[in-house]
């Protein structure tokens, strides 16, 4: 029997029963806080790389579910094998490939990459980048069964691949602090929606696109607004090769932009109008979204009068010379990463760009004198982000702990909480079904560990949240205006008859 969306096992288990009763939180707990840290790692899904972690909803858990096996596309039988990873799975110039040969008929399960009696290879080395959009994740997800993963990818095996991550740093500051196991994505697809979910739990808009420059990026739908129509050449069976469609564009047929689109300010991957402002992207290409006009957490923490920042890692070398936006390998400044960067009220020349905006040397320098804002995120520069296809697991995690041993040294460490997550799953498979709220996610697990001196210690946090829960959790301990996002998908949870989503409380003990 297959298990309705949203209401899988492992998502009945995780969102509640059997734990212990909830502290109740007061306003005077909360006060206690007085800077959160929001650091955003890129790309992978919780089994890819907790999926091993003691006492955590992973890969034992998976595979004593009914159904764990992928479908082929159709979705009317189970793959006899895992088809090749398309292209192969690596090759970093460095470490010998392991290539699509070498990865053919692999059984129809979850696989760990590291295994050193397997493909053995290492955190320290890059694989192959997997789709990783709006349409796919949804259609992989299929209802809540994560059974259609490899049949709507472009990476064929490699989207079943996990670690065994016991020797990344991170995994060892989790086993000191709290893991949640049991946080999904805040949108669905990738990492330009993930981001802009993040800091208003919104979905950008390109207005009048059937009449703009991006109108042949708008995609083709089936009529249930979730697939993308297959095209006539796509290959039947995922066994055969990837998926093709009709047009996988950037904006659903109602104009949102889902899928990577550049800012319209530089540091952006396009460059400015000959003749045109220099501090522009060309509003001409087709690439580029028009200036985004909702609210944003940094509206509701300016109406409070709370300081907040966004530092990112290579911020000024990109803005200074554009030859550095997506050059690989270092820095690699991945300009689809700064969501603020698509807001109006954060255009260049505006004095909130320039209080807001920064670099992480600025970071590392308010880290260290203890004048970091209220509120901060962190967005490492892309050779560090974890990102697979440029990025391997170990140097950015590495960088990460790093990061968080300068923040446990500085003088604002005792009123500090610190969020380490993901944007999110980059294409790979996990097991439990998120719960099914509004058209825009949630989609698939992904990591999250709370560093605090408040942070339970030793724990696993079973709570139910998305990346919309670090959101709540602002908000509520400075007591703003509610993003409307974020009621839109607490009114879409109880219309599903979903679980409450947390705001991270459940991770902290305030009695200390």
């Amino acid at each position: 029997m297959k298990l309705k969306y949203g209401l899988a096992l492992g998502a009945l288990v995780l969102a509640g029963c059997g734990e212990a009763p909830k502290q109740e939180i007061t306003a005077k707990d909360l006060s206690k806080i007085d800077n959160v840290v929001v650091i955003f790692g890129e790309n992978r899904s919780f089994d890819n790389l907790y999926g091993l972690f003691p006492g955590a909803n992973g890969i034992a858990d998976a595979l004593k579910q009914e159904g764990y096996k992928q479908l082929d596309r159709s979705g009317q039988h189970s793959l006899k094998t895992l088809p090749p990873a398309w292209g192969g799975m690596s090759g970093d110039g460095v470490t010998p490939a392991v290539t699509e040969e070498m990865s053919a008929g692999l059984p129809n399960a979850p696989f760990q990459i590291n295994d050193p009696h397997g493909f053995n290879l290492g955190l320290n080395v890059r694989t192959r980048d997997l789709v990783h959009r709006f349409y796919q994740n949804q259609m992989q997800i299929d209802h809540g069964r994560n059974d259609r993963f490899v049949a709507f990818s472009d990476a064929g095996a490699l989207v079943m691949g996990y670690y065994d991550g016991k020797d990344m740093p991170l995994w060892k500051i989790a086993k000191e602090y709290t893991l949640a196991d049991n946080f999904f994505m805040g949108g669905f697809g990738g990492s330009f929606f993930n981001h802009i979910r993040l800091i208003c739990a919104c979905s950008p808009y390109y207005p009048d696109a059937d009449q703009s420059p991006a109108r042949n990026k708008i995609a083709v739908v089936d009529a249930d607004g979730v697939t993308l129509k297959l095209a006539d050449n796509s290959p039947e069976s995922a066994l055969q090769g990837p998926p093709k469609f009709e047009n996988d564009g950037a904006l659903t047929p109602d104009f949102f932009a889902v899928n990577t689109m550049q800012p319209p300010y530089q540091p952006s991957g396009v460059a400015p109008a000959d003749g045109g402002d220099p501090a522009y992207a060309n509003p001409a290409d087709p690439h580029v979204l028009p200036p985004q006009t909702q609210k944003h957490i940094g509206d509701m923490l300016d109406t409070k009068h709370v300081s907040w920042a966004w530092y990112s890692g290579a911020w000024d070398e990109a803005s200074e010379d554009r030859s550095k936006v997506y050059d690989y390998p270092v820095p690699n400044f991945q300009a689809h990463h700064q969501p603020f960067n698509y807001f109006k009220d954060l255009a260049p020349g505006t004095e909130a760009r320039k209080e807001h905006l920064k670099d992480e040397k600025d970071f590392m320098a308010a880290i260290q004198a203890g004048k970091l804002p209220a509120v901060s995120f962190y967005k490492p520069q892309g050779n560090l982000n974890q990102h697979s296809g440029y990025a391997n697991v170990l140097d950015g995690d590495q960088h990460i702990a790093d990061i968080i041993e300068q923040l446990k040294k500085s003088p604002q460490w005792k009123h500090m909480l610190v969020v380490v997550t993901y944007d999110e799953n980059g294409g790979y498979w996990d097991h439990v079904a998120p719960p099914k709220a509004d058209r825009w996610g949630p989609g698939s697990r992904i990591p999250a560990i709370i560093v605090s001196p408040y942070a339970k210690r030793g724990y696993v946090d079973h709570s139910f949240y998305d990346t919309t829960s670090i959101l709540r959790f602002i908000t509520k301990r400075w007591d703003l205006p509610v993003l409307e996002g974020l009621v839109v998908r607490d009114q879409a949870l109880k219309a599903n008859k979903g679980p409450a989503l947390g705001d991270l409380t459940g991770a902290l003990d305030l009695s200390k």
